[in-house]
């Protein structure tokens, strides 16, 4: 096994554009995935498993149905399984998402805005 260091300012960079989720590493069945955000994401939630988001640039707001976190760069939060959720940024923001390999960015529903082509870079 070839073991690499992940740069995430080289890994963004090869994004072409926003909401393109890939993957930068894997522990276990855990993905690292990454992705330039700018939008407000639909309310769902994840039946099987935690989901965690760390920014790495810019802003994110989490809305839950009692709050809203505010997530500046260098800030994480773990959303637990079966809490409703619904990520938004105004401005483009950078994100590293750890979750298992097989979830799917829309939880609980299958959209429009479901990823399910998540390639490694």
């Amino acid at each position: 096994m070839d073991v690499e260091v992940v740069n995430f300012k080289d890994k963004f960079e090869k994004l072409d554009g926003a909401h393109e989720y890939r993957v930068v590493a894997q522990m276990n069945y855990y993905y690292f995935k990454i992705v330039k955000a700018k939008r407000t994401f639909i309310w769902h939630h994840h039946p099987e498993t935690d989901e965690s988001f760390v920014v790495i640039e810019g802003n994110l707001k989490i809305d839950l149905k009692n709050k809203t976190l505010n997530l500046q760069k260098g800030d994480m939060v773990v959303i637990p399984r079966g809490v409703e959720h619904r990520p938004r940024c105004n401005a483009e923001c950078h994100l590293l998402l750890i979750e298992p390999a097989q979830t799917l960015n829309t939880g609980n529903k299958v959209t429009d805005e479901t990823d399910t082509d998540i390639e490694w870079i």
